[in-house]
């Protein structure tokens, strides 16, 4: 496996797989920009069987060790409760915070800064009180259509999840590829499965900030910008924790966010995603995510989907 890379390296990595300005300077799509209409028309292909299959958890509305902010949900009418005689409707209120490792959600590329700027260098000063002024989640307000590739690297290593920790390194992403006989492309949606959520279930929640949470290494950065992705997604937050390196204590969010524009699906499912695929023999599929359209949000609650 590779060697981890120093604070310099990284700092270096950064400005090689910057986006910024490569379409333009008002730009605030990013990495979305390599999803064409012909890329989705050509994902559309890929559906054989029509199976869908969903990629989120559900909303946390229990506090949990890696949920110390639940989502509240409120019934603010019911089919009895304080009436006499039944009313004819029922309601609910929900109130989310969707960042942490609890939700499955999509960062927009307002989240994350480094030294002071956001994506396409744009100023965090940019975000304030009232929201984000630029690179707002609802930038995905069309929608995020493309071609889904998941890299299942529990599958890969024969195991049913990996600990929390453990790093990914690019030979390992290459040799799922090889595994799985798929190739990352321009444009698609890169999932790539630790098994996170199947550990959680079987063992109960952690909190990945103390006892960590496996993930993608510093040195895949490079892979990730090569490939062109669009979209990286994690039934994580992407980043292994801990870092490793206290100047760079989340090298992935950073370097995809901000330097090369790529929103991140975090705490996303791919358990059932990582049965079908198996069971079909195939690692691409029709990917489809509609975010809230949330102006001035840093981030949405998401569910996923997966049409093989």
């Amino acid at each position: 496996m590779a060697n981890r890379l120093s604070s310099k390296d990284i700092s270096t990595l950064y400005e090689k797989i910057s986006n910024w300005g490569r379409w333009g300077k008002e730009d605030e799509r990013g990495a979305l920009n390599f999803i064409t209409d012909a890329k989705r028309a050509a994902a559309a292909k890929l559906v054989k069987t029509g199976q869908s299959v969903s990629l989120a958890l559900p909303l946390a509305t229990i506090a949990a060790p890696d949920n110390p902010t639940p989502v509240t949900h409120l019934m603010v009418e019911t089919g009895f409760e304080s009436h006499t005689v039944p009313v004819p409707w029922a309601g609910d209120y929900f109130a989310i915070a969707p960042h942490g490792m609890a939700n499955t959600h999509l960062d927009a590329l307002c989240h994350m800064f480094h030294k002071g700027k956001m994506y396409n260098g744009f100023s965090a000063e940019e975000v304030g009180s009232h929201g984000a002024r630029r690179c707002a989640i609802d930038v995905t307000r069309e929608g995020i259509v493309s071609r889904g590739v998941l890299l299942d690297i529990p599958r890969l290593r024969k195991k049913d999840w990996m600990e929390p920790g453990d790093r990914i390194f690019p030979e390992e992403l290459d040799a799922a590829e090889k595994a799985h006989g798929v190739k990352v492309e321009e444009g698609d949606v890169l999932l790539v499965r630790t098994g996170r959520s199947a550990m959680r279930k079987a063992k109960g929640a952690w909190d990945p900030t103390r006892v960590g949470a496996p993930g993608l290494d510093a040195g895949c950065l490079e892979w990730l910008h090569d490939r062109k992705i669009a979209v990286l997604g994690s039934d994580s937050a992407s980043d292994v924790m801990p870092s490793g390196n206290s100047d760079h204590p989340l090298p992935i969010h950073v370097g995809t966010i901000v330097l090369m524009g790529v929103h991140l699906i975090d705490n996303a499912d791919f358990d059932a995603l990582s049965e079908a695929c198996a069971r079909a023999g195939r690692y691409e599929f029709l990917f489809s995510m509609c975010p809230l359209i949330l102006e001035r949000g840093t981030a949405s609650p998401v569910n996923p989907v997966a049409i093989l």
